[in-house]
């Protein structure tokens, strides 16, 4: 028997699970599509992966549902504190110059997994179709339709493509991508720490490229550690000791002796931005769209904004009665994306390849720079606020205002 939905989101990772519950949330019909079975990304077990989420992002988490899920798990960011090798020059953020709240927080990915699913199955006009996998999308007339690989069919007005960088859906709708290697590899995974963090945040930038430290509750961290690709295997390949000791190595001492938890991950980095965000009954949200460096832990935030931008356009679209795919409303949610995702994509390369050069006058000057805007308090509020994604034309969700 076919199946039939207003909107047919085509993924079922954070950002695609988070579109669903918005399109579905301002009542529109939603199915969300995964090729993984729930069990799969249910896994109970702590895998060692956790997202930032930016106090933007979490209003738009509020106006979803989602954020009483995954509330009392999270891990506020109080301090952000920016260095560059060893030099005694920093930037340092703290939230109490602002008035907004805590600059982010830090959640593990199996409690926003955790909190999506529960969403999705709480709100009657969305369901999970899952495992599927899409092997064939027609998108002609006044439907798009997708064939799945059990021969069933799912026919629908709107398909959100939230497949990831690689993202099939828009292979097969000819839109092309460009971009291209960091020849670096990013190493993800959960350290326990002898010394409490104290909800600070730090960014250390090497010459293979930045290494992050996240805090989570209890003494434990998220490493985001950017190392080059002919190096990262042996990182990898080591046991969990060494591995933590060449961890301590580049990041100090402060937090005291530091031991692995979980499972270590590790995916090459990579740029890649579509040649436009929507075609006909299609729209790219998240890495399908837009996939960039993680030096500023900004691509889930990234993918958030998207997700508000394009369930504020659709839903005012169906509100007058048009189609979901109004072409005018697509056009809208391109053009408004089109610029954030652009200036954070040339943040995130230029900072990336800034704080890797080894040229004695660049990194003196990168240096005084950063000590520069920390004693600017205008200029450092302001770009406190830019990282908490509070600047900008931003939708309605974002702004902490119903969709």
């Amino acid at each position: 028997m076919d199946l039939e939905a207003e909107i047919l989101v085509v993924g079922g990772g954070m950002v695609g699970l988070s579109a669903a519950a918005a399109l579905a949330g301002a009542g529109l019909e939603v199915a969300v599509v995964d090729a993984g079975a729930p069990a799969q990304v249910l896994d109970a077990a702590f895998d060692g992966r956790a997202s930032a989420i930016a106090q933007g992002s979490k209003r738009v988490l509020e106006g979803i549902g989602l954020w009483p899920h995954i509330e009392p798990k999270a891990q506020p960011i109080l301090e952000i504190r920016v260095s560059d090798g060893d030099s005694p020059l920093f930037l340092h953020y703290d939230h109490q110059a602002l008035e907004d709240g805590p600059l982010g927080y830090m959640v593990e990915n199996r409690h926003t997994f955790e909190g999506l699913h529960a969403l999705i199955e709480s709100l009657p006009s969305a369901r999970l179709v899952a495992p599927a996998a899409v092997v064939d999308l027609q998108r002609k007339g006044a439907h798009a339709t997708a064939t799945f690989a059990d021969g069933r069919r799912l026919r629908a007005g709107l398909v959100v493509a939230a497949d990831g960088r690689a993202s099939p859906i828009r292979h097969a709708a000819g839109i092309p991508a460009i971009g291209w290697s960091y020849r670096q590899t990013g190493i993800v995974c959960t350290l326990a720490h002898e010394r409490p963090h104290r909800g600070i945040a730090h960014e250390r930038f090497l010459l293979a490229g930045p290494f992050a430290m996240l805090p989570l509750p209890g003494d434990r961290s998220s490493i985001v550690w950017t190392e080059r690709a002919e190096l990262a295997s042996a990182m990898l390949a080591l046991d969990g000791a060494a591995f933590a000791a060449e961890a301590a190595r580049r990041f100090g001492p402060s937090l005291g002796h530091l031991e692995v938890v979980g499972r270590r991950w590790s995916y090459p980095l990579t740029l890649s931005h579509a040649e436009r965000y929507v075609d006909r009954r299609l729209a790219l949200v998240g890495d399908a769209a837009h996939a960039i460096h993680p030096i500023a832990g900004q691509g889930f935030n990234l993918g958030l904004r998207d997700v508000a931008v394009l369930a504020e356009v659709v839903a005012d679209a169906c509100r007058l009665g048009l189609d979901p795919a109004d072409s005018a409303a697509l056009e809208r949610y391109e053009r408004w994306r089109r610029f954030d995702s652009l200036a954070m994509m040339v943040a995130t390369d230029a900072l990336n390849r800034l704080f890797s050069n080894e040229s004695a006058p660049i990194a003196l000057a990168r240096d005084l720079g950063l000590a520069a805007v920390n004693r600017l308090p205008g200029l450092k509020k302001l770009f406190m606020r830019h990282a908490m994604g509070l600047v900008g034309d931003l939708p309605r969700l974002a702004r902490g205002e119903p969709l």
